[in-house]
């Protein structure tokens, strides 16, 4: 099993004029260190107007400074998110293209479709078109890396032919995956023949292995979008590893609830959209909650789960063995959840390098 980050980029208030360039020189900061213990991947979300719990609005932007800084780690797009406007198949590709070739062959690119309603909702698109839009947009970005001169005639978009530049240096392209909240999704991902981002909020290792297994079923029937099949497992936790059990605990506790707290709430809002709006393969949102009392899933909660890893570095190894012993390939790191401060994360991330992946080597 390898190791990567995943960041949000929260930026708590009260907000200076500072607050978004620390946010963002920190993250870069943590990565340039996971760069040099040997973390295989560094991966930003994709989130619009949701204040101080996501500044990664541009990933694209972030990622040139990722790359100018890094040496060997690869670049994550955790993930792009394909449904127009949110951005243009075309422009989608030129730009994941050029994270590839200037970061001289290192771009993973995730995509998916957005789970929030302030983000679809912002951006005036229907719920129930997302899941169209993003495979027939993920179809038009291959063939804009793939093929010389291009065009398309589709639902959502339309193209005379065109040739697009640049091309991914990584050839046929680089690795597809595609982010999965529900059972269904993960087998679609499957069957789409791409790698499994599964992002399941407060989920003990255990807990995902049906998830896992639809994807597995979907890959025995794949026909693949891209040139080959990508048939790795990625799934991330909250992270965070110090010298001893209570430290770890003392300084992760109540970020990390306040993480899944706010991830379920917003996810949970798409379900309470009342005007009529047909919510389509969003319907598992209604359900998300089941009655539970957000307040209740709090830190106390996510040990008694096992659904976070934190401790110290003994600790954290055993917790991780069973995300390798449920058939995680790769296991994304969320090491910032709110505000966490730098020095600490930092030493998490070392601890980790020094510790927890030469375990797994």
């Amino acid at each position: 099993m390898k190791f990567g980050l995943i960041h949000e980029i929260p930026v708590p208030r009260p907000w200076t004029e500072r607050s978004a360039f620390n946010a963002f020189e920190e993250t870069i900061q943590q990565i340039e260190l996971a760069d040099r213990l040997g973390f295989h991947s560094a991966w930003t979300v994709e989130h619009h107007f949701l204040g101080e719990y996501s500044f990664s609005s541009a990933p694209e932007a972030f990622y040139g400074a990722i790359a100018a800084r890094t040496r060997n780690i690869r670049i994550g797009h955790g993930v792009r998110l394909l449904p127009f406007p949110y951005n243009h198949p075309v422009r989608a590709a030129e730009a994941a293209a050029t994270i590839d070739v200037i970061s001289g062959g290192r771009l993973e690119f995730g995509t998916g479709r957005s789970g929030t309603r302030i983000e679809l909702e912002g951006f005036g698109i229907n719920p129930a078109d997302t899941r169209s839009m993003w495979e027939e947009a993920l179809e038009v970005i291959l063939g804009c890396w793939t093929e010389e001169t291009f065009s398309w005639e589709g639902e959502h978009f339309k193209l005379p032919p065109r040739g697009v530049v640049p091309r991914p240096l990584q050839q046929p392209h680089p690795p597809l995956w595609g982010a999965s909240s529900s059972s269904d999704s993960h087998e679609l991902m499957g069957e789409k023949g791409i790698g499994l981002l599964s992002f399941s909020v407060a989920a003990g290792p255990e807990t995902l292995v049906k998830r896992f297994n639809r994807y597995r079923d979907g890959i025995r029937r794949a026909k693949p979008v891209g040139k080959y099949v990508n048939e790795q497992i990625a799934t991330f936790t909250q992270v965070h590893c110090a010298e001893t059990t209570e430290e770890a605990h003392a300084t992760a506790g109540p970020r990390f609830g306040w993480y899944v707290q706010e991830s379920l709430r917003k996810i949970a809002e798409l379900g309470d959209w009342k005007d009529g709006t047909q919510l389509g393969s969003y319907e598992y949102a209604k359900r998300l909650l089941g009655g539970i009392d957000l307040n209740s899933l709090d830190f106390d909660y996510l040990l008694k789960n096992d659904a976070v890893i934190v401790g110290n570095p003994d600790e954290c190894v055993a917790m991780a063995k069973r995300y390798e012993a449920v058939g995680t390939d790769l296991l994304l790191c969320l090491v910032q959840p709110r505000d966490i401060p730098h020095e600490k994360v930092m030493k998490s991330i070392e601890l980790l390098g020094r510790h927890v992946l030469p375990e797994f080597s």
